[in-house]
């Protein structure tokens, strides 16, 4: 990104747009246009490539919604904020799921707006930080091979850089196809141990009488058809990280070798009789429910434990709908690289039956329907004639409003400090942290929703 940020501010009252223009553009790193309509908004990002946009929720002719709606199919990399004179939350819902990346209560602050602007830039320069060079699309949301710039995704990347220099054990829970192993590399390759071996193994995928073996190796001899020494994925893995997908696919006598190994942090090959020193760093994977496996008695709770000492989970792109443009214009190129076909785009009405869908294959199933689609495509445009059948039918899930009762944003507010306060023991600065305010603003907060310390 520029030294320069641009950020186009959308409101139909002129007022607003001359102060935003006055106050923020008076920072020569911030440079300002302004639209006092959504169809005027659109027009002025045909030439003015705006990195931020500020846009008031209630417009009338097309309103904040719809203009996010269309700035996310057309632009999916910019960042909007929305603006709301509102104390509900019903549109601010509305506004999250469809891409918005946060929301700022009229009257403006425009001390708030300086902080989300910053926010932005930070989360951007983490991104930035965290590119790797095989990426080919969308350079600016790739963060070591995860395309993403959902809010969602971007506490996952903090959560990765904060994992990855520790030694503890992570396990990634998620959906199948939301790209935990994309995570688990992620985490490898911003870790001390990164220029080691990073060995990942299906656990679904070995056959149960050899599974020992595989992980731990054995000695010749050691049983029919061990002809020679073999090192198992343990020590392959030396000074580097071991990666077990589906780890809740094992057996209880996997189980509790792996126990042993992780207790211990030594290890034997079959057969053997040599202690041989565990240094890897483990990571697992699981699109079960481990806690409930533990409560059924199907996994071993201390194993379990043992394996959760962080935990990360994946989001399923149902719940993280904004990036659908940026994956699959990603999956787009990569498909017409592979059939030497040269497609410039997804036609409008594919784009919004691609994004209405809920998605229950998640990444891997939109990389599936894309590549199907590339492959029969003869335009240079990939249009709905195209997706399968299911698609067809698709319209977006909306439900009424009139029929959801939500809290206002006080009430959300309150709970959420309420929450913060709880989860930190009453500790200020760390609650003042993990809400990401000043600790003068949660003075205010505590005294505003006369909120105490328990005795």
């Amino acid at each position: 990104m520029s030294a320069t940020t641009r950020i186009l501010f959308v409101d139909d009252e002129p007022a607003y747009c001359r102060i935003f223009r006055t106050r923020i553009g008076a920072d020569p790193q911030f440079q300002i246009e302004t639209a006092n309509s959504g169809d005027e908004a659109l027009t002025r990002l045909q030439t003015f490539p705006a990195d931020i946009v500020f846009a008031d929720m209630n417009m009338p002719l097309m309103d904040g919604i719809e203009l996010l709606t269309e700035i996310k199919n057309r632009y999916p990399q910019i960042f909007v904020i929305m603006l709301t004179g509102d104390d509900a939350t019903s549109q601010v819902v509305k506004a999250m799921k469809a891409g918005a990346y946060d929301y700022l209560l009229k009257p403006m602050d425009l001390e708030m707006v300086k902080r989300s602007i910053q926010t932005i830039l930070d989360h951007k320069a983490a991104v930035q930080s965290g590119r790797s060079e095989r990426c080919s699309q969308g350079e600016n949301f790739c963060f070591e091979n995860i395309i993403g710039q959902d809010r969602k995704m971007f506490e996952i990347y903090e959560q990765i850089n904060q994992v990855a220099q520790s030694m503890a054990t992570v396990l990634i829970t998620g959906e199948s196809g939301t790209g935990k192993e994309l995570i688990a590399a992620a985490i490898h390759a911003k870790s001390p141990r990164k220029n080691k071996p990073f060995i990942q193994i299906n656990c679904a995928a070995l056959a149960e009488g050899l599974i020992s073996s595989e992980l731990f190796g054995h000695e010749k001899g050691a049983f029919t058809g061990a002809i020679t020494r073999k090192k198992g994925f343990f020590e392959q893995a030396t000074g580097g990280t071991l990666f077990l997908d589906e780890i809740g696919d094992i057996s209880p006598t996997t189980q509790v070798s792996l126990l042993r190994i992780l207790e211990l942090g030594t290890f034997q090959r079959v057969g053997g009789s040599e202690t041989i020193k565990a240094d890897v760093r483990l990571i697992c994977a699981t699109n079960r429910d481990l806690a409930a496996a533990t409560r059924e008695k199907l996994f071993r709770e201390d194993l379990y434990y043992r394996l959760n000492v962080v935990s990360l989970q994946a989001p399923p792109l149902r719940d993280r709908k904004s990036d659908i443009p940026l994956l699959a214009n990603y999956f787009l190129e990569r498909f017409s690289t592979i059939n030497s076909k040269q497609i410039e785009g997804i036609s409008r009405d594919a784009m919004d039956l691609l994004c209405a869908y809920d998605w229950p294959g998640n990444c891997r199933e939109l990389a599936n329907i894309i590549e199907h689609a590339v492959v029969f495509c003869r335009e240079k445009s990939l249009t709905r004639e195209l997706l399968p059948a299911q698609f067809k039918t698709t319209e977006p899930s909306v439900v009424p409003v009139n029929n959801i009762t939500t809290p206002t944003l006080a009430e959300a507010e309150h709970a959420l400090i309420k929450k913060a306060l709880e989860a930190s023991n009453w500790n200020l600065k760390m609650a003042a942290e993990a809400l990401d305010i000043a600790r003068g603003t949660l003075y205010s907060k505590i005294e505003k929703y006369h909120l105490h310390k328990p005795d």
